[in-house]
């Protein structure tokens, strides 16, 4: 006997690598993801962080408007990245306008997921003639531009954060239907559904607590794709008048309120707000696309 014949056999490698091990193979995902938690906390915790509540009347000057970046005034007010041409604080400004378009993104993003898996999953588990209704539908949303239907929506609705958000789920939740009827119809034949039903189990228990688990993947890398596209989506709208109202602040409304001043030289009031939006949907792409790669079975090792 060989000293190779008594030393223990080596573990075979796992098809499935961890996720997160996958995913820390690209540098340029991990610093998007950092980046992406980065935002996110600061949107969080803007109130907290923000100099002043830049929409709070009794906390801002109209005699220190349009200060450019690293000001200082005589009672003292330092101004990171200067003031608007209302007088206020562009870095806090941009974090409470970070702060709505996140949580526009993500409540779109949300209830698109919901409404979109919903369809999608009873669509394939159903099949026939409900499953032939449900692609049509999806193709004829599909089939025209996202702002387009957007601003038309809008238009009729009004302004408004809870219009904004409807209006982007109606443009959205086809998306997530077409990938989770594409998975459920590969699941829907397989042995643990025919042994759920088997057992007697109702028709929406199959669909959601069977199912569902297993047709998640593409719903996480198109959702935050379209997380990503609901803020962009938030920001054109609110730059053309249509979606958020003056009262309510986000980073469209930033860079709207100094478009018609930057050919004077007040160029920070729409270039900072544009780069912290640039950089915010850049990274949650980043991610997404990474995402993407991992969870995608045909990539597996």
């Amino acid at each position: 006997m060989t000293v190779a014949d008594t030393a223990p056999a080596k573990a075979a490698p796992s098809r499935w690598r961890p996720v997160w091990e996958e995913f820390s193979e690209s540098p340029g995902a991990v610093i998007a993801l950092v980046v992406c938690i980065i935002l996110l906390l600061a949107a969080v915790f803007g109130p907290w962080l923000a100099p002043q509540n830049p929409y709070d009347l009794t906390e801002i000057s109209f005699f220190d408007s349009r200060l450019p970046p690293l000001s200082t005034t005589p009672e003292g007010n330092f101004y990171l990245l200067g003031t608007d041409n209302q007088g206020r604080d562009m870095f806090s400004a941009m974090l409470y306008g970070l702060r709505t378009s996140l949580f526009v993104g993500v409540a779109a993003g949300v209830l698109a997921i919901a409404v979109g898996v919903s369809l999608g999953l009873t669509a394939a588990y159903a099949g026939g003639a409900f499953d032939a209704l449900m692609m049509r539908l999806v193709d004829f949303m599909l089939g025209f531009p996202t702002i387009l239907v957007a601003l038309m929506m809008l238009a009729i609705l009004g302004q408004g954060t809870e219009k904004v958000i409807l209006a982007l789920v109606v443009v959205q939740w086809a998306y997530f239907a077409r990938a989770v009827r594409a998975t459920g119809l590969s699941e829907r034949n397989k042995e643990y559904v025919e042994a759920a039903r088997s057992l007697g189990l109702g028709h929406a228990r199959i669909i959601f607590g069977h199912l569902a688990p297993n047709c998640m993947p593409p719903v996480i890398v198109i959702g935050t794709m379209q997380i990503a596209s609901a803020i962009s989506a938030e920001a054109t709208l609110s730059f053309l008048g249509l979606g958020l109202p003056i009262t309510e602040p986000s980073l469209g409304l930033l860079i709207s309120n100094g478009f018609n001043v930057m050919l004077a030289g007040l160029y920070w009031i729409s270039v900072f707000p544009g780069l912290l939006l640039l950089v915010l949907i850049f990274a949650i792409n980043i991610v997404g696309d990474r995402l993407r790669e991992v969870l995608n079975p045909r990539n597996a090792r």
